[in-house]
C-alpha cells in the first residue's frame, strides 16, 4: 500500500475547516488533495518501496500491471474541498472542446460527496436559460447570479455529479470530498468582482466558458445507500463506521479517509488522506468513513 501525503492549497475562497488536517501551517485553505498528479501538484508517498517518491513515479512504473497504461497520467484527482466563501461561477469542458482547443486528451466531470451541506442548503448548478446568445447578453448586463445561472438544493449525504458543460460553483458552508478526471481546466464565467491578496481581480475565461458551456445540463442528486456509484473514469463507494478493507478487485483501490485516525507504518492517517491498495492488500483502521475510488479499466 502507499500512504500519500496531502497537499494543502491556500484559495481565495476557501475556511478553516480543514487546517487541523494540513502537513503546513495556513491561515484558511481551499483543497487538501489527498491523491493528485497534474504536473501543477504531486502526490508523494511516506512508505515502502516507494518512500519519498512521487505518486507518478509508481503509476508510469506499475500503470501497466493493473491495466490502466490508456492513462498518460494518474486519471483522477481527489480533494476535501471547504469553501468558507462561494466559488466562482465556471464551467468545464468536454472532451471535444478539450482536444480540439486545448491539446487535452479528455476534458473534465467530477464529484462531490458533502459531508457537511451548504449553510444556503444549495449549490449554483444548472441554467435557467436555453441559448448561449441569452446568457452572453445577461453576462453583459452583469446579471450573472439573478438570471443566468440556477440551484441545487443539497443535504448531507448527497452525492452530485457535474457533467462537463454544466455551469456551476459550490456555495459557502460546506464541506465535501471532491474527484475530478484528471484535466486542470476550469473557465470562469463570473467571480463575484472579488479581489486576490494583491488587490487584483481574478482572471475570467468568458469566452471559453460560453463555447463549452451546454446550457442543458443540469446536476442531479443521489445517495450511496450501501451501493457503488459508477462514472466512466472512477467508481465510488462510501463506508461509515468500518474498521478494515480488503481490495477484491483487479486494479487499484483509493481509500480516502473522512473522519477518523489510525496509524499505519508509524505514520499518523487522519481525515483528508489517501491510500492506495493494490489487489488482495487488506488495511487495518481505528473505526472511520472512508470512500473507495477505483479506476474504471478498459
Amino acid at each position: 500500500m502507499l500512504i500519500l501525503k496531502p497537499i494543502a492549497h491556500e484559495t481565495i475562497w476557501g475556511g478553516k475547516k480543514l487546517l487541523p488536517f494540513c502537513p503546513v501551517k495556513h491561515s484558511h485553505l481551499g483543497h487538501l488533495y489527498s491523491i493528485v498528479s497534474n504536473g501543477e501538484f504531486e502526490s508523494k508517498i511516506l512508505n515502502g518501496k516507494y518512500k519519498n517518491k512521487l505518486l507518478k513515479d509508481y503509476f508510469n512504473e506499475n500503470k501497466s500491471k493493473y491495466n490502466l497504461q490508456c492513462f498518460n497520467e494518474f486519471p483522477f484527482v481527489i480533494a476535501l474541498v471547504d469553501p468558507a466563501d462561494d466559488l466562482s461561477i465556471q464551467v468545464h469542458p468536454d472532451d471535444e472542446f478539450a482536444r480540439k482547443y486545448e491539446n487535452k486528451s479528455f476534458g473534465k466531470n467530477e464529484s462531490w460527496y458533502f459531508i457537511e451541506p451548504p449553510e444556503n442548503g444549495w449549490l449554483f448548478n444548472g441554467c435557467k436559460l436555453q441559448s448561449k446568445n441569452a446568457i452572453q447578453n445577461k453576462i453583459s448586463q452583469n446579471k450573472v447570479e439573478e438570471e443566468i445561472i440556477d440551484r441545487l438544493k443539497i443535504e448531507k449525504g448527497d452525492y452530485v455529479f457535474v457533467k462537463a458543460g454544466t455551469i456551476h460553483a459550490a456555495t459557502h458552508g460546506a464541506l465535501f470530498y471532491e474527484i475530478e478526471e484528471n484535466c486542470n481546466l476550469t473557465y470562469r464565467f463570473y467571480d463575484f468582482n472579488r479581489k486576490d491578496k494583491n488587490g487584483n481581480t481574478r482572471e475570467l475565461h468568458i469566452e471559453k466558458a460560453l463555447h463549452a458551456i451546454k446550457p442543458e445540463l443540469k446536476s442531479k442528486t443521489q445517495k450511496y445507500n450501501d451501493g457503488e456509484i459508477k462514472e466512466r473514469f472512477y467508481s465510488t463507494r462510501l463506508y461509515e463506521n468500518k474498521c478494515e478493507y480488503k481490495n477484491n478487485s483487479q486494479t487499484l483501490e483509493c481509500l480516502t479517509i473522512l473522519d477518523g485516525e489510525s496509524q499505519i507504518d508509524n505514520i499518523k492517517i487522519h481525515t483528508g488522506m489517501t491510500i492506495v491498495l493494490e489487489p488482495d492488500e487488506q488495511i487495518y483502521l481505528n473505526k472511520s468513513t472512508f470512500i473507495i475510488a477505483r479506476p474504471n479499466t478498459k
